[in-house]
């Protein structure tokens, strides 16, 4: 069995890193020693893998099937070992994680040291960008999201409720007026995200009254740093959670707007994380730490 596990790690370690090179780096191994084992996988199972090329492995649709199981199989191991050493294991290991720019660059970024000076044994391949991820296929640890959550396998632990701020700069209200009820927006330049369903229609709620407006305006784009410096150069209006425009606002760049009308649903910080997963220690202490660092929500009180 332990041939076989294994097997299914150089295996997975292969099809990830993308070449038997860069597993073999991975795994202290020579590429000739990883391209053996996979041969030697595929005699005993009887079926090809992997489609070799020059530049990349191809799987085929068996190749497919096993990695998918291969990774079931892996995880739970790592878990039954992790649970029953953790209590004598300092935490150690890699770590795959999903982050959306603005949250990564202007925050993570300046937090991450502390953990790392913590648990100097972990390290990090951080995936940063606004596209949709599938932790499992993509074989990501732990991911960050906003907003509501779909119907999933998935863990979901809630760091924080964010505030959704309309937002605008001194010089584009000086050019363009300042919005005094919602309706209002239609008429002006909004800026909104691309890549967010529904991201067109802005609802507030005040003294039981709702309101639903189609906003519009000269550009919108899957990423939230672009349309934040946008905001800031006048092009438009904005509309994002705290996290992202408290020091802006600080800083007077930004002007919050309409402040007497909120949303209508919380806005949540979640992170996710395939089950399981938070008994690797590994996992559990950069969960903890991102619950304990970023609950307090420190962007609304940072000078």
């Amino acid at each position: 069995m332990e041939n076989v596990a294994g097997e299914m790690a150089v295996f997975r370690r292969a099809i990830e890193r993308g070449s038997f090179a860069a597993a073999a780096e991975d795994l202290s191994l020579s590429p000739s020693a990883v391209s053996k084992l996979i041969t030697r996988l595929e005699t005993r199972l009887g079926v090809r893998l992997v489609m070799r090329t020059t530049r990349r492995l191809a799987l085929t649709a068996e190749g497919e099937l096993f990695l998918d199981r291969s990774r079931k199989i892996l995880d739970a191991i790592e878990a039954a070992e992790a649970e029953v050493a953790s209590g004598s294991r300092r935490p150690q290991g890699h770590l795959r994680v999903h982050l959306f720019p603005t949250f990564a660059v202007d925050h993570l970024a300046a937090a991450l040291p502390n953990f790392l000076a913590r648990h100097p044994r972990i390290t990090f391949e951080f995936v940063v960008t606004n596209r949709e991820i599938h932790p499992v296929d993509d074989n990501i640890d732990i991911a960050l999201q906003v907003g509501s959550l779909g119907k999933s396998s998935l863990v979901a632990r809630k760091i924080a409720n964010l505030t959704q701020i309309v937002c605008a700069s001194p010089a584009y209200l000086a050019r363009h007026g300042r919005p005094v009820h919602p309706s209002e927006l239609a008429q002006h330049a909004c800026l909104t995200l691309s890549h967010i369903p529904g991201s067109q229609t802005w609802q507030f709620v005040a003294s039981g009254q709702t309101v639903r407006v189609e906003v519009s305006g000269p550009a919108a784009a899957d990423s939230a740093h672009m349309l934040f410096k946008l905001a800031i150069a006048g092009a438009g209006i904005v509309r994002f959670g705290d996290i992202i425009v408290a020091q802006a606002i600080r800083d007077g760049l930004l002007v919050p707007l309409l402040e007497d009308w909120q949303e209508r649903e919380s806005f949540p910080l979640w992170v996710l994380h395939q089950a399981g997963r938070q008994r690797t220690p590994r996992v559990k202490a950069f969960l903890d730490f991102l619950t304990e660092y970023f609950g307090q929500s420190p962007w609304q009180s940072r000078s």
